[in-house]
């Protein structure tokens, strides 16, 4: 998707499937990343329409929220076809005003993400070999202060995270 292009579903499964012999020959997966203008469930039935173990899912474990969707919904559809998580923590809090949510990202471990579970679920399938660490820090004053919040933000999610990482 970008500016002016969100292809339909057909036309996306037509490119996937296009795309397949290419994926073989390199020896490569393409990892097709949940967001907010697809549902799970369609995410999941263009993954299915490439039929090829080289086309998984990048599974993010915020990003569905855009689309009315959160992480138990999300990986009870989506991890049989994972093949790298994005592991991004975050918290919902009700503004001030109770008018509204806020949807924030916090270190891995602080957060309302249920790792283990997380874990487990996607370990369950076989296929997600790899994770990424996102995290969704808000800006700080200044940029430096910024990147300074996220130094933190990664050793406090490491030393959260490592009791349930396997070598």
């Amino acid at each position: 998707d970008g500016p002016g292009y969100e292809p339909a579903d057909d036309d996306v499964a037509g490119l996937l499937r296009e795309a397949v012999p290419e994926l073989e020959r390199f020896g490569l997966v393409l990892g097709i990343e949940n967001h907010d203008r697809l549902p799970a469930a369609r995410l999941a039935a263009l993954v299915d329409a490439a039929d090829s173990e080289r086309v998984g899912i990048c599974l993010d474990t915020v990003n569905s929220f855009g689309s009315c969707e959160g992480p138990a919904e999300v990986v009870a559809v989506l991890a049989p076809h994972t093949v790298n998580l994005h592991l991004k923590d975050f918290t919902i809090r009700r503004l001030a005003h109770n008018m509204g949510f806020e949807l924030t990202g916090t270190p891995a471990g602080r957060g309302r993400l249920r790792i283990p579970w997380l874990l487990d679920a996607v370990a369950r399938y076989g296929r997600c070999t790899t994770a990424i660490l996102e995290l969704w820090p808000p800006p700080a004053e200044t940029p430096a202060a910024t990147i300074r919040r996220e130094q933190a933000w990664v050793g406090e999610s490491l030393a959260a995270l490592r009791p349930h990482l396997t070598p």
